[in-house]
């Protein structure tokens, strides 16, 4: 039952700042943030979740340590929401992996999972607001479909983009964001 209190306050609290993005009402507070400290913070979010699956877990983040021009509350809970998603469709003592590296004037961060993946046909609407991947083709209860959309915005704003990419079920997933490195 706590579990599930959680879950749904989390959903409100998605439904809320999806509202916020939706009306402009939303404002970031931007400074030069530092990817590695976003992702372990993000990490150690999501961390009673690796924990009560058995998950393995890696990051791995370029030695030369870079910076965005970001909001880190707003940023910490991208990579969160993308990881405990990571966590609920991955087989229990699977490997979960954050990385990071330069890709020219931007950061690259990727989550990738051996999880059940994603049908291909879901790829083009995985970030629309209320997708879900059908139940029969998961035996994971999922959640609103809001948190993929909310990920979108949030990264959106902070000038960035987000993608996912899976070969199928059964196949895992990889979710990257992009955005553009501080001054």
């Amino acid at each position: 039952m706590g579990r599930q209190i959680a879950q749904l306050v989390h959903s409100v609290d998605d439904l809320l700042d999806t509202a916020r993005v939706a009306t402009g009402n939303l404002k970031l507070r931007k400074k030069r943030v530092d990817v590695l400290e976003v992702l372990e913070q993000s990490v150690k979010t999501c961390m009673p979740l690796f924990s009560a699956a058995g998950q393995t877990w890696t990051v791995q983040v370029a030695r030369n340590t870079f910076f965005v021009a970001a909001d880190p509350l707003r940023l910490t809970q991208v990579f969160a929401n993308i990881l405990s998603n990571a966590t609920k469709y991955t087989p229990v003592g699977g490997p979960i992996s954050v990385s990071a590296v330069r890709a020219g004037p931007d950061s690259m961060a990727s989550v990738q999972d051996a999880g059940i993946g994603i049908p291909t046909d879901f790829l083009s609407t995985i970030f629309e607001m209320f997708t879900q991947v059908p139940k029969e083709l998961s035996a994971v209860q999922g959640g609103l479909g809001i948190g993929f959309a909310f990920v979108r915005q949030l990264v959106e704003l902070h000038g960035g983009s987000v993608v996912a990419q899976s070969k199928g079920l059964g196949e895992g997933s990889t979710f990257t964001v992009r955005l553009p490195l501080a001054a």
